[in-house]
């Protein structure tokens, strides 16, 4: 067998595993487990954990949190594993994808922020550090959670690309992208100025 179909073969097992766990919707489960109903149905639909937080209960948000973070850290984990660490951008992208799109809700999801600083921490603890970092100071200046997550994986990339391998840093910009494009909303509404901030009212 040729190494070309063996690298193929690996890569679309390593997407498939780490997408598998990324797509577990966790937020919506642990709400619809509580009784609190469809969490797509509460404030911006999303199933992470700042939506799951507008249903009043701080536990359940904290446990999606955790959650999400962990998915994405044992995606990229278990990929090194059971493929090699050369693997682990592409698992890294591979379950924020399927957390933003996953097929068990009909592709819809979340925005990857605790899925991604997850995948980040395992990837590498100072990229993922960094991003954490970045998301608390920014988070408290602007007492805005999107500004924090965007900040956040704004600099994973440019840390990525200082600190690992060549073509690594690859992983924290497709991550970074993403998580851009699912905050178009929030972008707009920061520049409008009418997006809300943490603690007031939603």
């Amino acid at each position: 067998m040729s190494p070309w179909i063996i690298s193929e073969a690996t890569s679309l097992s390593v997407a498939a595993l780490a997408g598998l766990l990324g797509s577990i919707p966790f937020g919506w489960l642990l709400t619809r487990g509580a009784g609190l109903g469809d969490i797509r149905a509460i404030g911006s639909g999303n199933i992470g954990a700042t939506n799951v937080l507008r249903t009043g209960n701080k536990g359940l948000a904290a446990a999606t949190l955790l959650l999400d973070a962990g998915k994405g850290a044992a995606a990229v984990q278990l990929t090194s594993l059971l493929f090699g660490a050369i693997w682990m951008p592409l698992a890294a992208i591979s379950a924020v994808v399927a957390h933003c799109y996953t097929p068990w809700l009909g592709f819809k999801g979340g925005k990857g922020v605790a899925t991604g600083l997850g995948a980040l921490l395992a990837l590498d603890w100072h990229v993922g550090v960094a991003a954490c970092a970045t998301w608390l100071v920014v988070a408290a200046l602007t007492r805005m959670s999107s500004a924090g997550a965007l900040a956040a994986f704004l600099v994973s990339p440019l840390v990525a690309w200082w600190l690992l391998p060549a073509f690594w840093w690859v992983g924290p910009l497709a991550i970074a992208i993403l998580v851009f494009r699912r905050h178009e909303a929030n972008i707009r509404r920061i520049f409008a100025g009418t997006e809300p901030r943490i603690g007031g009212r939603k």
